[in-house]
């Protein structure tokens, strides 16, 4: 049996201050390491570390550019110190990344137990015209050994059909997406988090920041599209094993034992027009494998 142990924290960051929302972070890990042994990887909500505080709180002029750092950095150094402490795969929300031009970019990191970067993602759909962060143009999987494949989005991306798509012809069995919603259109996204794991039959871990920072209502959805667990609005932590064998047997023999969206993709996506990609669906070698299986 394939199993990801998850820590999923419903939490907030110190407003606009940078190192007690690190100092934060560290410890609500190390707290996870000591009381879920068990637990194998730690997420918190977008823009944690980047300090960002309450849609409607005065905010400092030009956070975004005051609080973005360079990657690999400072921060990452202590990142890696912190998983290779504590033995945990890390997804720590995301960080505003600034480039070697000037440009920022939404940016989400997985932090391997080792100590070093796995994966870095920039979000391709940033929430326009509100967020001013440039949006990235790939999508980013990763692997951990011996368990299965991990895809990143942040927030808004889970609002695009092609970002859970792209993410599962890769291999993802699990996508990670750190959010930081605060207004109303949490329930849409709850409505996408599980239309996005059952059409695309794998894992949601969806987690937003909470109150006073985002709406909360964080939510693990298996590949059936059935929720998991769904938190409140307050400050939460949701701890779940994810059994990376049901997505194969899902994939395989079909959502409620029926439907099979991969195999009928497989079967006849390179007859199907395209326009709007401008080609047709080409099979993902993984799946090309279950079907000759």
């Amino acid at each position: 049996m394939r199993t990801l142990a998850i820590a999923a924290l419903q939490t907030a960051p110190v407003p606009y201050d940078l190192e007690a929302s690190w100092s934060r972070f560290a410890h609500q890990v190390r707290t996870v390491r000591e009381v879920f042994p068990h637990v194998q990887l730690v997420v918190v909500p977008e823009l944690f570390l980047a300090a960002e505080g309450p849609l409607l709180g005065e905010r400092p002029e030009n956070w975004m550019e005051q609080a973005a750092v360079t990657l690999p950095g400072p921060l990452t150094d202590r990142l890696c110190e912190l998983a290779a402490e504590t033995g945990l795969w890390l997804v720590p929300g995301s960080v505003f990344e600034r480039t070697d031009d000037g440009t920022v970019h939404n940016t989400a990191l997985a932090i391997s137990p080792q100590g070093e970067i796995a994966a870095r993602y920039r979000k391709v759909f940033p929430w326009q015209p509100y967020e001013g962060a440039e949006p990235g143009h790939s999508f980013t999987v990763f692997d951990i050994p011996d368990v299965g494949r991990v895809g990143l989005a942040i927030c808004y991306d889970g609002s695009f059909p092609e970002t859970m798509r792209q993410l599962a012809w890769l291999g993802a069995e699990v996508v990670v997406q750190p959010t930081l919603t605060t207004t109303r259109d949490r329930e849409m996204e709850l409505v996408c988090a599980r239309s996005n794991a059952w059409t695309n039959q794998l894992y949601v871990v969806n987690v937003n920041a909470s109150d006073p920072a985002g709406v909360g209502t964080s939510a693990i959805v298996d590949p059936e599209g059935t929720v998991r667990q769904q938190a409140g609005t307050g400050e939460e932590i949701l701890v779940d094993i994810l059994d990376l064998d049901a997505v194969t047997r899902v994939r395989r023999y079909g959502s409620a034992g029926i439907n099979r969206p991969w195999s009928q993709l497989a079967r006849y996506g390179s007859t199907i027009e395209l326009p709007m990609y401008g080609g047709t669906f080409r099979t993902p070698e993984w799946l090309k494998e279950t079907e000759e299986s």
